[in-house]
């Protein structure tokens, strides 16, 4: 499941595709672009546990492959077919909900076989893998270690893999973070997971208030940085400062649940990722200046954007 911080990532890129398109937009076309955003999530995490057993179960397709030689070696008829049979990978492959999902997006069009090919002929020399096939049980945490190094250490620091991923799809750069967290504790329990509720109804509802509040108050957030940002020129301040700056000064006034340190350390930690070197210093300073702000005018009241008289 995607978490608040990756919920802000998703309104902070649909805020950031509104303002690419001049803010000239339809009505309800702001939560088309947030809702296809979050879709993307589903689709390139689907993308890349297909991706992993793909090349765990080319052993299968090496071994056939080799078998069928004209005269085959003795080890071209014994290549070990282990990981083909990885408890954790048919797990996945019950679960009706990826079968769906791969269904859906259509995503063993978008394999390149070849990209799929050369991880697995650097899988079976590593030895990593040497190790995993050299033993004769099967556990969880030794079927779990081994996905992990496909995805770790063999796909991720591919520059082929990367470049690939990257054109199929665009926010890569921005979810890439998010997707090896959600490996991580989705390879725990992998038969439970719904592909298809990625995002719950609470968090939805956290989105789709973080989207409409920051786009109904942009105006009045622009108020309350400006004077702040004394030699600054707005205009010439990273446009993904400003975005997260006024989703930050949103959560300050309009989300009862979140306090307010912890709203200013997340966009502190988002602007240092997402944005510049120097933002997440300059963006903790103007929250933290309009966090004392109305504070000192008694203006924090946590109320719901459309009942706020700010």
């Amino acid at each position: 499941m995607l978490s608040r911080r990756n919920i802000r990532v998703k309104v902070m890129q649909t805020l950031y595709s509104i303002e690419s398109m001049n803010n000239e937009i339809r009505p309800g076309e702001s939560l088309q672009i947030l809702k296809k955003n979050m879709e993307h999530s589903q689709q390139l995490f689907t993308y890349l546990i297909y991706y992993i057993i793909e090349v765990a179960r080319y052993s299968e397709k090496d071994a056939l492959q080799k078998a069928s030689k004209h005269l085959p070696s003795e080890s071209d008829l014994n290549i070990n077919t282990k990981i083909a049979g990885n408890e954790i990978i048919w797990a996945i492959l019950e679960n009706a909900s990826f079968q769906r999902s791969v269904a859906q997006f259509k995503i063993k069009y978008l394999v390149d076989d070849e990209l799929v090919r050369k991880c697995y002929l650097s899988l079976v020399n590593s030895p990593e893998y040497k190790e995993y096939i050299s033993q004769q049980s099967r556990e969880k945490k030794t079927e779990k270690k081994i996905l992990e190094f496909i995805f770790s250490d063999l796909m991720l620091p591919n520059d082929h893999f990367v470049s690939d991923i990257e054109e199929k799809f665009i926010h890569w750069d921005d979810d890439a973070e998010m997707m090896i967290t959600l490996l991580s504790g989705f390879f725990q329990k992998p038969a439970s997971f719904d592909f298809g509720e990625m995002v719950g109804k609470e968090k939805m509802d956290f989105a789709v208030t973080l989207l409409e509040s920051a786009i109904d108050k942009n105006e009045y957030c622009l108020d309350l940085i400006k004077p702040k940002l004394k030699n600054w020129d707005s205009e010439r301040i990273a446009s993904l400062d400003m975005i997260l700056m006024k989703m930050g000064v949103c959560e300050l006034l309009y989300f009862e649940t979140i306090p307010p340190k912890v709203t200013i350390n997340e966009y502190i930690d988002l602007a240092k990722e997402y944005s510049t070197e120097q933002s997440g210093h300059f963006v903790n300073g103007i929250l933290d200046n309009i966090h004392k702000e109305l504070l000192s005018q008694n203006k924090i009241h946590k109320k719901n954007f459309k009942n706020s008289t700010l």
